[in-house]
């Protein structure tokens, strides 16, 4: 009888947490299309990003996809185009961790693109333990944040010829639960793998806030997003299988679809609602008040010019 009611119990919360997700989860209903318009997105080749891409490559945009797998990104390529008729997508490799990567894709869009309509920030990973990259970073630190800040700033003046132009970052509601100490930026002093994700999330949404206030008057906006908690490829780096497996399980269960996920970064990409909105967060495509830490600007602008030194960049608006 015990075990009845604990199981009864575990049941109908599963089932609350679901239609409450169902109710709250808001799609984009904007139905512009994108013809014409040139589209990036990080990490496109799976999950989150590969939805975001299909529907933009629905609404005929040029999407390029930006990831480090060749083979993923070809397989990717295909399944969009399968999906929507749009033969204009294309792949180009790109690691995060590596600076020289960074740069070296940033050398070639500018070489070959004529514009850049969108930029979408959506690469990012998890628990991938604690190591120095080839830069000397803590590699989830580059990967989730230092390496989309120098790819953003290289892309910028592209960005700008091409205005009204948009850059979307893709956050996490995890980022409530950074912390913000110059003197750990890198994880010198202590780290963990959850701490290493709020804290790129947070450093992610203050670039988001200070890169808004260095564009104001080029019609080049700049938002972050939380997703919601969907079942992607994120969690691929968990060392155990059984932990993964069980993380999966449960977010399968209880969350969003990676299609529902994928709504609000549509959303900030396309929609006319947004088109004069700059250095905000938003979640189920609504505009949301992020954490406190988030909203300092005298912090974002000092994380900013201490991220200039790590990626050894200084942007020139002018």
């Amino acid at each position: 009888m015990f075990l009845l009611l604990i199981l009864s119990a575990i049941v109908i919360f599963f089932l609350t947490v679901k239609i409450y997700q169902k109710f709250t989860c808001r799609v984009c209903q904007s139905s512009v299309h994108m013809v014409g318009k040139v589209v990036i997105i990080t990490g496109g080749n799976s999950g989150i990003g590969l939805e975001t891409a299909k529907n933009l490559a629905d609404r005929g945009a040029r999407i390029i996809i930006a990831c480090r797998s060749v083979k993923r990104a070809q397989e990717a390529k295909e399944e969009i185009i399968k999906a929507t008729g749009n033969k204009d997508i294309e792949y180009r490799r790109l690691d995060l961790a590596s600076f020289r990567s960074i740069r070296e894709f940033c050398e070639n869009i500018l070489k070959t693109e004529k514009r850049l309509d969108v930029l979408i920030n959506n690469a990012a990973a998890g628990g991938l333990g604690n190591y120095k990259t080839e830069d000397g970073n803590h590699v989830g630190m580059q990967v989730n944040y230092f390496g989309p800040f120098l790819l953003t700033n290289l892309l910028l003046p592209l960005l700008k010829t091409s205005a009204p132009s948009r850059i979307v970052n893709v956050s996490s509601v995890i980022h409530k639960y950074g912390e913000m100490d110059f003197e750990n930026l890198n994880m010198e002093k202590y780290w963990s793998d959850y701490l290493v994700y709020a804290n790129s999330k947070l450093y992610l949404n203050l670039m988001t806030l200070e890169l808004s206030r260095r564009l104001k008057g080029t019609n080049v906006t700049v938002n972050a997003l939380h997703p919601g908690v969907a079942a992607t490829n994120i969690f691929r780096n968990i060392k155990s299988d059984i932990i993964r497996n069980v993380v999966l399980v449960i977010l399968n269960s209880l969350y969003k679809s990676v299609w529902e996920a994928a709504q609000t970064s549509i959303y900030l990409a396309v929609s006319p609602d947004v088109q004069n909105v700059s250095g905000r967060y938003f979640s189920n495509c609504r505009e949301k008040t992020p954490s406190k830490l988030s909203r300092d600007s005298e912090i974002a602008k000092k994380l900013w010019e201490e991220s200039e030194k790590i990626v050894k960049y200084t942007l020139n608006i002018s």
